[in-house]
């Protein structure tokens, strides 16, 4: 049943112990969501934490050093709630947490995610992004918005909006973006750090996924991939990858650009994107139940070798392109 954020803000005020959280590694817009919302907490005398393993990109961040790595996360909380992504990307230990937890609550602006096991589901797909979501409720919720929040809100704003590049962006997006600006942000220097700053381990790997990238479907579908032996090889670090999709579906006459990251253990993550000839968060839903996100971005874990999910990929994609885009 959809809860309204009111009703969602008044459970956690008065459930003790509450534990935020995102996917297994945490964006922009997961992470400036999960400190925003925990200054609301703190300052309603809630005892809030946070669980996550930030890439490199996000050290600067207030409040950042005081996340609980996931592996590290105790079993019993009043309340877990994701925030930007599902229950079914959690790490191991936070999905244990979130599954004993009396109250189970999600905030998430994707219309993949489903109203499954969680007990306050806050769900907005018009969002631009979660903590647009969140900046919404502030005047009603009677919150004064001071510089490290807005740095927490602006940093989940421009990671999904890509800038204000991307579709999602609206007119709500800009007036957050000004509001923010007002309460002394220096957005410059975040948008750096944030989206284009990359270390020389990023640097490399994304040489090598571009010299590789296959292109199928008459040069409509582009695909990278990444290796664990790569990945080794170059030393990579959480954050290396980033904004390497959205190159590959940027390429000239691509409508379809997948990222396939080779995990530990046989499985592989996938991330999509598309011009919006074919809604990439059904083809990802598709590939596998837990796949999902936007008609335009999305993503799914698979339980596949490379090359198999190479051939399945372009199977997916060859079956969703409409006749016109042909």
């Amino acid at each position: 049943m959809e809860t309204t954020p009111r009703t969602l803000l008044d459970a956690l005020a008065h459930v003790g112990r509450v534990l935020l959280t995102g996917p297994v590694s945490p964006d922009g817009d997961s992470l400036g969501a999960c400190l925003a919302l925990q200054s609301i907490l703190v300052a309603r005398g809630v005892d809030c934490s946070i669980a996550g393993s930030p890439s490199y990109r996000y050290a600067w961040m207030p409040g950042i050093d005081s996340l609980i790595p996931e592996s590290e996360v105790e079993p019993e909380w009043g309340a877990v709630v994701v925030l930007d992504g599902d229950r079914h990307r959690l790490a191991p230990e936070v999905e244990r947490a979130f599954s004993a937890a009396p109250i189970r609550g999600i905030i998430d602006h994707h219309g993949s995610t489903q109203d499954d096991g969680y007990t306050h589901f806050w769900v907005a797909p018009e969002a631009g992004s979660t903590c647009e979501m969140l900046y919404a409720e502030l005047a009603g919720w009677g919150v004064t918005i001071d510089r490290p929040m807005a740095e927490a809100l602006y940093t989940g704003l421009i990671f999904d909006t890509g800038g204000f590049r991307y579709s999602n962006t609206s007119p709500a997006s800009h007036e957050m973006a000004a509001a923010l600006l007002r309460a002394g942000i220096d957005h410059s220097d975040i948008c750096l750090r944030v989206l284009m700053d990359r270390r020389r381990s990023g640097l490399r790997i994304t040489a090598e996924v571009f010299a590789q990238a296959l292109f199928e479907l008459d040069g409509r579908l582009s695909i990278g991939t990444v290796t664990l032996a790569q990945w080794d090889r170059m030393r990579g670090v959480d954050g290396d990858l980033e904004g390497i999709v959205e190159c590959l579906v940027q390429v000239h006459g691509v409508e379809v650009g997948v990222l396939i990251i080779e995990r530990p253990g046989g499985s592989a993550k996938l991330s999509l994107r598309s011009h919006g000839a074919v809604d990439v968060a059904t083809v990802a839903n598709d590939l596998a139940p837990s796949g999902g996100g936007h008609a335009k971005a999305a993503g799914v874990s698979l339980d596949d070798p490379i090359d198999v999910i190479v051939a399945r990929v372009v199977t997916a994609i060859d079956a969703a392109l409409s006749p016109s885009a042909r």
